[in-house]
C-alpha cells in the first residue's frame, strides 16, 4: 500500500506520500487529489529509479488528515502532520535523501537541456526558465534554515552545492523528538523534495 496523508484546504486538497518524499499532488477534493497522485506515479518512478530504488506503489491508503489553509489552496503544502514528529531511523533518512539527491540531479539536467523561453499558460504562468530555477534555489535555501542549515545568498554554483551537501548530511541523520528546529527533518525533506520535483515537472510540461 501507499501510505498517504491529506492536507485539507478550504478549496483544495494535497495528497502526500509518507514513504516517497516529494510525491505530492493537489486537486479539488480528496478523491481527485488521490487520483492525481497515482496518475503521477510513472513520473515519480523516474526519480526513484535514479535513486536506485524499486518503485511499485500499491493503492493509496489515507492514514491521516491535517487542516490546511489558504497556502494549500495556493498550491503549496503547508501543514506539518503529527506523523512527522515520530522517530526517524538512519536507514529511512538516508533513503529519503537519496530521493532528494535524485530530484536535484534530474532538475539540474532538465533545466540545462531546456530553452529560456518556456511555454506560457496556467502551468507555471509566465516565468521563464532562469526565474523558475532561481525560485527553486532561493526556496530551498530558505527551507534549509528550517533545520538550522544557514547559508548566505549564493555567489556561485559551488555555494549552492555546498548548501545542498550540508542539508543532505543533516537530513541523513537519525532523528528523535523533541523537535528543536523550525521543521522536523521528515517534513523538511518532503517539502524540499516536493518543491524541486514540482518545478522539475513544470519545466518538462512547459518547454
Amino acid at each position: 500500500m501507499t501510505r498517504v496523508y491529506l492536507e485539507l484546504g478550504p478549496k483544495k486538497v494535497f495528497a502526500c506520500s509518507l514513504g516517497w518524499p516529494g510525491w505530492c499532488r493537489v486537486a479539488k477534493g480528496e478523491e481527485a487529489a488521490l487520483g492525481l497522485l497515482m496518475d503521477y506515479a510513472p513520473r515519480y518512478r523516474v526519480i526513484a529509479e535514479r535513486a536506485g530504488l524499486a518503485f511499485e506503489p500499491g493503492e493509496p491508503v489515507v492514514v491521516a488528515r491535517v487542516p490546511g489553509d489558504s497556502m494549500t489552496d495556493f498550491g503549496a503544502p503547508f501543514a506539518v502532520p503529527e506523523l512527522d514528529l515520530e522517530p526517524v531511523e538512519g536507514e529511512a533518512a538516508r533513503r529519503g535523501v537519496a530521493l532528494l539527491r535524485a530530484a536535484w540531479e534530474l532538475f539540474d539536467e532538465v533545466a540545462a537541456a531546456s530553452k529560456e523561453d518556456l511555454r506560457k499558460g496556467p502551468r507555471g504562468g509566465g516565468r521563464d526558465l532562469s526565474k523558475v530555477v532561481a525560485h527553486v534555489v532561493d526556496a530551498e535555501r530558505a527551507y534549509a534554515r528550517k533545520v538550522d542549515v544557514r547559508h548566505k545568498p549564493y555567489r556561485s554554483p559551488q555555494d549552492r552545492d555546498a548548501m545542498r551537501e550540508e542539508l543532505a548530511e543533516v537530513l541523513s541523520r537519525p532523528w528523535q523528538p523533541p523537535q528543536t528546529t523550525g521543521w522536523p527533518p521528515a517534513y523538511a525533506l518532503r517539502r524540499t523534495a516536493w518543491h524541486v520535483i514540482d518545478h522539475l515537472w513544470e519545466i518538462e510540461d512547459r518547454r
